[in-house]
């Protein structure tokens, strides 16, 4: 077998959506399984439509998700000669012929058509005119072959056969000189070398219209693969209201790209009972014997639940220098502070190792990176906000000399290490006669201004000594006012 080559295609006429990285995916994965190349390639010759955003949107999100290419992005826009000579050798070989239908003249048509119960295909009444030198707008029309079928042996969906009766003479060329879809991309996949052609199904009757063009200029068909659609909940198509928007959506919400990458493989594939796969599984493991027929239903919650899996099981440094721009975002500094200074604050050790530290704390507990960031704000903050309810309950003039007491006994500590914080706080619980609840929640709410938090001990070690003992008197002057 010669060396796998296989595309990715998207039109730069809106955002890179999870259909369209489901499709890169597989293509992706077939390459890397097979030792291949993936090869980049934007369609863009839909001028009206086409955008550099978009183009720059797909590039950033290819990037994100980890799908890298071996050659491209190619742009179609840069390719267009090779269009033209390639439809004029089919004019020349006598498989393409000039049209000088209008486009009125085409709409009255295919009404009639449809009227008469009849398929609105191109009545190929310019086939015998024998036009050679078009005077005025003049579109070039590929001769297809009316008789016989064309079987496709799908990947997927295994053979498929179409009659070419109804397939027309399609437009290979417009009238302004620019190819069609079903052309160029003939031409590209020929071009460069493509093996396997893998997209989503509802290209599958564009299939037909191109296997003929290859054939006509000469070049090896390639195999084809069409994978199933992507349904929503309600089992319609997936559009915008079931979550498919952009990829980069998802990164902005605080997914990890390893995360996308395996809910979507399963998207349609799957290796037995397996749920979580690294990407060096999947790239072990990847077949097309292994892709469903039918369509896969986006299940928003599965991904949520993907998503802390990974959150829960990658390792700690790797989360850490994801979410530091969640951190930023979220209005706690700006990248470079935590990347290059790490947090701005004394603590003990490498400031990297505290970054770790805090995803262990809240890795159980956090979703997505923002809901990490959310969790994170006290640690991160110079100054925190104490919820009012949290500050009425425990922050009350009562608690204010166990406070002071843990205070001062913290602060003499030669040092703070856990054992000894625990030490520090079972001495004020004995001489105060207080239970641990009882002293936890009022220091809880004076570190973090929460009720809710990771383990007390955990918290003061993430904080550090001099911020933990700042905001316990801090919490004592709250609670000596008794007031909220």
């Amino acid at each position: 077998m010669s060396e796998v080559r296989v595309r990715f295609a998207p039109s730069p006429t809106g955002y890179l959506h999870i259909g369209g990285v489901r499709t890169a995916l597989f293509n992706w994965l077939f390459a890397r399984h097979e030792h291949g190349k993936f090869i980049l390639r934007i369609e863009d010759t839909d001028q009206s439509r086409s955008t550099e955003e978009a183009i720059h949107a797909i590039l950033d999100g290819m990037k994100w998700v980890g799908l890298d290419w071996d050659e491209g992005p190619f742009r179609q826009t840069e390719r267009m000669d090779l269009y033209r000579q390639h439809a004029m050798k089919l004019l020349e070989r006598q498989q393409a012929y000039w049209c000088i239908c209008s486009a009125e003249e085409l709409e009255a048509r295919r009404k009639d058509a449809l009227a008469k119960g009849l398929a609105p295909k191109y009545d190929g009444r310019c086939r015998t005119r024998g036009i050679t030198d078009p005077t005025g707008e003049a579109a070039l029309r590929f001769m297809a072959s009316q008789e016989g079928q064309t079987v496709i042996e799908d990947l997927i969906k295994g053979q498929v056969v179409f009659d070419n009766s109804v397939v027309d003479d399609l437009i290979i060329l417009r009238s302004n000189g620019y190819p069609t879809y079903n052309f160029s991309v003939v031409v590209d996949d020929a071009l460069m070398g493509i093996t396997h052609v893998i997209r989503g199904d509802d290209h599958l009757t564009n299939t037909p219209r191109q296997i003929p063009i290859f054939r006509a200029l000469g070049y090896a068909v390639p195999r084809f693969g069409h994978l199933p659609m992507i349904l929503g909940s309600d089992k319609t198509r997936l559009s915008k209201r079931h979550g498919a928007t952009s990829i980069l959506v998802y990164r902005d919400m605080g997914y990890l790209p390893e995360a996308m990458i395996n809910y979507l493989v399963r998207l349609g594939w799957s290796y037995g009972d397996q749920e979580i796969f690294s990407v060096a599984e999947l790239i072990e493991k990847f077949d097309f014997e292994h892709v469903q027929k039918s369509s896969a239903v986006f299940n928003p919650d599965k991904l949520l639940w993907v998503n802390a899996e990974y959150i829960k099981h990658s390792e700690p440094k790797r989360v850490a220098t994801l979410l530091i721009p969640y951190l930023a975002k979220a209005g706690f500094g700006d990248e470079r502070k935590y990347k290059e200074e790490a947090i701005e604050m004394e603590l003990s050790g490498k400031p990297g190792e505290w970054m770790e530290k805090l995803v262990v704390a809240f890795r159980e507990r956090s979703k997505t990176l923002v809901e990490m960031a959310a969790a994170a704000a006290p640690y991160v903050q110079r100054e925190i906000v104490i919820e009012e309810e949290a500050a009425k309950k425990y922050l009350t003039p009562s608690i204010v000399p166990a406070l002071t007491k843990l205070a001062d006994g913290l602060a003499s500590l030669s040092e703070f290490s856990h054992a000894a914080m625990e030490k520090a706080f079972k001495h004020v619980l004995e001489e105060r006669g207080l239970k641990m609840g009882q002293l936890a929640q009022p220091v809880r709410v004076a570190l973090t201004g929460r009720a809710a938090s990771p383990g007390i001990f955990e918290v003061m070690d993430l904080l550090g000594r001099d911020r933990t003992v700042a905001r316990l008197r801090q919490g004592v002057e709250r609670a000596r006012a008794g007031r909220p």
